[in-house]
């Protein structure tokens, strides 16, 4: 039986780190929405995932093997910070 699921590969590393820190970081949101280019160079990432994390091209970022969830939540608080009277905290 195949799964699913199949773990991000190790090239997308950097991609996957920097979602998380999108998702889980005030401060690198913060450096994310001032300035996309530089937390996108300091996090390592090549031009094809610069253009996909600035697209937030949901596809494909999962494509280059960023990890779902990680996508959806980076997506979501970076929409939070952005526009905070639109979401509920939970």
């Amino acid at each position: 039986m195949e799964g699913h699921y199949s773990f991000p590969p190790a090239v997308a590393y950097p991609l996957n780190r920097f979602l998380f820190a999108l998702k889980s970081n005030t401060a690198a949101r913060e450096r994310y929405i001032a300035d996309p280019e530089a937390a996108m160079t300091e996090h390592g990432l090549d031009g094809e995932t610069r253009a996909a994390v600035q697209a937030f091209d949901r596809n494909r970022l999962v494509a280059l093997g960023g990890h779902p969830y990680l996508v959806f939540m980076a997506q979501v608080r970076l929409s939070m910070a952005r526009e905070p009277g639109t979401f509920e905290y939970f």
